[in-house]
């Protein structure tokens, strides 16, 4: 079995996915927002696709720690995504993901036309990666 991981924005969801062992994160895709039943409808579809049981929300909590407004229409997203979606959504804090990928991305050297194409991805990656750890360092893992 295979987890997803989203990193949901306005525009852009990037998408990535584990390996079988649920051992890493590799990213997957970036899907270009359309409508929320379109984008919904295409997430279920990697996860079907993928035999993936999971998919792992970013949630936005705010740097205090609160649940401002992002992390609210974060919240209407999951609930939609788990009418949709016949596995299990969970969430994931994702505080300076986005921006802590960005940062090594130019770093790197990567031009800003590469750097949009893929920071959502690897957005995501990081979330799963995040989310692998946590569950590995659970009891009984």
């Amino acid at each position: 079995m295979a987890i997803v991981a989203l990193d949901v924005g306005e525009r852009r969801i990037g998408v990535a996915i584990s390996d079988p062992g649920e051992s890493f994160a590799l990213p997957l895709e970036t899907i270009e927002r359309t409508t929320l039943h379109d984008d919904l409808e295409r997430i279920v579809t990697l996860a079907r696709e993928h035999s993936a049981a999971v998919i792992v929300v970013g949630d936005p909590i705010a740097l205090s720690g609160e649940r401002a407004i992002a992390a609210v229409a974060m919240d209407r997203f999951a609930e939609k995504l788990r009418g949709a979606f016949e596995g299990t959504v969970e969430r994931v804090d994702e505080r300076l993901t986005t921006a802590l990928v960005e940062k090594q991305l130019i770093a790197a050297g990567a031009k800003r036309r590469e750097r949009r194409r893929v920071v959502d991805q690897l957005a995501a990656a990081s979330i799963l990666e995040t989310y692998l750890a946590r569950r590995a360092r659970r009891p009984g893992s």
